[in-house]
């Protein structure tokens, strides 16, 4: 199991402000604030770091959520933050039939990932 990852970055005050943006509607925040290293996580517990360093170069980072809807947000926040689109929301039965996902790349050009892999419910 993996217990965090660490994502250099070529401006951490970008990085900061796109992260927190666009994680928003997942549910993750910032929750460690050290110079040169944000941690973002969720429960008081970081997970996901940004760090001043080289930067990672096209890395594919993929959240979790139960909720397309949230996919659906996560997509539009990371845009709103400064993201290119790299895949709107949507189905991807190609990995598998509930597969729902959106793709933005972040300001170092990584890939990040909101995906759901639950049914379509009548709730959405």
């Amino acid at each position: 199991m993996i217990d965090h990852v660490v994502l250099g970055v070529g401006d951490i005050a970008t990085s900061r402000a796109f992260y927190e943006q666009a994680l928003a509607p997942l549910g993750v925040e910032v929750v460690l604030d050290l110079p040169g290293y944000i941690g973002f996580g969720d429960g008081g517990r970081p997970w996901f770091f940004v760090a001043t360093r080289t930067p990672t170069e096209r890395v594919h980072v993929a959240f979790s959520t139960q909720s397309r809807a949230v996919v659906d947000e996560f997509h539009a926040a990371a845009l709103a933050a400064g993201g290119q689109d790299n895949g709107a929301p949507g189905p991807r039965p190609i990995y598998h039939s509930h597969y729902y996902g959106a793709f933005v790349y972040d300001p170092d050009g990584n890939n990040i990932e909101a995906v759901c892999h639950q049914p379509v419910s009548g709730a959405e």
